[in-house]
């Protein structure tokens, strides 16, 4: 049977999709439309471009020369940034607008200097790039690692070069219906990122968009040659992960309105499936890891963890009706005990999360053999409702 395939995010846990796809694989059933946000764009753009579960393993489960995990290399260092980026930063505006009154001028301007000179070296990169650009670390590896991947193995008997494609090319080269989740966060919107609303983003371009977990990577700012989104200007506006609006925005594909279908490409899938990442769900065999002390991280501070929580909150709450809606289109993935951001597990746990996604999708299909399944295209109520969420998140 063909599933439209929406893959939650989840950072690190999303090794769990890999799981689920091999249990997909093994029962046969096929996929139409792919739907991603944040680590599941990484496999719905994957799936799109042709990996089966092998080289999709072995994609996720690189490591470097030392051994280090290819996802821990993600959260890179940002350089020194250079001196006409210091002095025209906001950073820079900032201090100049702040006024002691009782310290003199000359004073109070040597020390706006020595701060902009501090912050200029590579050894405070990270404070310089949080504050300026919204994220702590650069994903310049992970640019380098997606254009790699997309470049390597074969698709369709040929070699596979996709690096380089934009969004409408790349839906011309494998003629499959993949649409990525972002967040403006400078029009307060969500976007939908596919062929239909931005043919001319680059496919690494959108998927690092969609990834772009506020606070930890620089956001991405959108520039004049990638064209309009949805026939508007968005050139300078600032985008980030999905997640921040929805990260399961499954009544994408389960609304038959008209306006829906034309941006999501049309319904051709008997199904619809989505893999969500369950952290209340025990990962069978595997209990959750010691911690080590380690070098000081972003992601470790408690400031981070609240707003984190925050964020999720707020996301999992609009979620949360959305899953309970449409439950019977939903298979649930364990992940309890892992970290969003546990790039360097190790093998047994990554080994025991893929299983247990493979369990967790074997016993969704049980079921489903036994109840039987819903017709999408039956004018219920739920499917009114998917009609009223999917355009409310797409008209603004």
């Amino acid at each position: 049977m063909q599933y439209d395939l929406v893959f939650e995010g989840g950072g690190a846990k999303g090794m769990v999709f890999i799981g689920a796809l091999q249990e997909l694989e093994r029962r046969g059933h096929t996929y139409g439309r792919l739907l991603g946000t944040s680590a599941g764009s990484i496999v719905a753009t994957f799936t799109a471009a042709g990996y089966d579960v092998t080289e999709m393993l072995e994609a996720l489960s690189e490591k470097d020369a030392v051994g280090t995990p290819v996802f821990k290399t993600f959260l890179g260092k940002p350089p020194a940034f250079p001196p006409e980026e210091v002095e025209n930063s906001t950073i820079r505006n900032v201090l100049e607008l702040i006024t002691l009154s009782y310290i003199p001028d000359l004073i109070e301007s040597r020390f706006d200097r020595f701060i902009l000179d501090l912050l200029s070296r590579e050894q405070f990169s990270n404070i310089f790039s949080f504050l300026e650009r919204g994220g702590w670390y650069t994903a310049d590896n992970l640019l380098a690692w997606a254009r790699r991947k997309l470049d390597s193995g074969t698709f369709n008997g040929k070699p596979r070069q996709m690096s380089g494609l934009t969004l409408g090319e790349f839906y011309d080269v494998t003629g499959t219906e993949l649409s990525l989740i972002a967040a403006d966060t400078t029009s307060y919107r969500k976007f939908v990122l596919n062929h239909n609303t931005s043919p001319d983003l680059p496919i690494v371009w959108a998927m690092r968009m969609s990834m772009s977990v506020p606070l930890v990577w620089q956001e991405v700012v959108w520039k004049p040659e990638w064209g309009t989104y949805m026939g508007h200007d968005v050139a300078g506006h600032r985008i980030v992960d999905g997640g921040l609006l929805s990260n399961f925005p499954i009544q994408l594909f389960i609304s038959n309105s008209k306006y829906v279908t034309d941006i999501m490409g049309p319904k051709i899938s008997p199904g619809v499936l989505g893999l969500l990442i369950d952290e209340k769900l025990v990962v069978p065999g595997m209990e959750p890891p010691t911690p080590e002390p380690d070098e000081l991280q972003l992601t470790t501070l408690p400031l981070t963890s609240r707003i984190m929580n925050l964020i999720n909150t707020v996301t999992k709450a609009h979620d949360k009706m959305l899953i309970d809606a449409y439950e019977q289109f939903v298979c649930r993935l364990p992940a309890k005990g892992y970290g969003t951001m546990e790039f360097d597990m190790s093998d047994a746990r990554r080994d025991a999360l893929i299983e247990g996604g493979r369990q967790a999708l074997d016993a969704y299909f049980q079921k489903q053999e036994i109840h039987g399944l819903l017709d999408l295209n039956a004018p219920d109520t739920a499917n009114r409702q998917a009609n009223q969420l999917a355009e409310k998140d797409l008209i603004n």
